[in-house]
């Protein structure tokens, strides 16, 4: 089931959007974050372009207007960036709402529908590796 992602400002702007395929209509928040990390590090690491767009800020980038520069392209390690992007979530760096309603844990069980949005809102920068 494909389900739509977005990056939402404080003010609810939304500034970023892509979907997600989800095998199960019934995942966690813990899913939904590792899932998006993964998408996103495989967009990069398939291309390699100037600047990626994420959760997460890999490690050796720079924040730019148009993403984070990496110093030297290479190859991101998803499973580094899913382990920092979890653990900013226990620590408030973001928070996630589905069908606006804020997700309080990682193990918060989602139910998915075919209209199901789900937002992220950073609240500090996420540095990753």
């Amino acid at each position: 089931m494909k389900i739509l992602i977005k990056d939402e400002l404080l003010s609810g702007k939304s500034v970023f959007e892509t979907e997600i395929d989800f095998a199960s209509e019934t995942v966690t928040v813990k899913d939904v974050i590792s899932e998006r990390v993964k998408k996103e590090v495989a967009d990069y690491n398939n291309r390699l372009p100037e600047y990626f767009n994420g959760l997460v800020e890999p490690l050796d980038a720079e924040k730019t207007l148009n993403g984070y520069k990496l110093k030297s392209k290479k190859v991101i390690d998803a499973e580094k960036q899913i382990y920092i992007a979890l653990d900013a979530f226990q620590k408030n760096g973001f928070f996630v709402l589905v069908d606006n309603h804020q997700a309080d844990s990682q193990e918060e069980q989602i139910v998915l529908k075919a209209t199901t949005t789900i937002s992220f809102v950073k609240l500090t920068p996420l540095v990753g590796g």
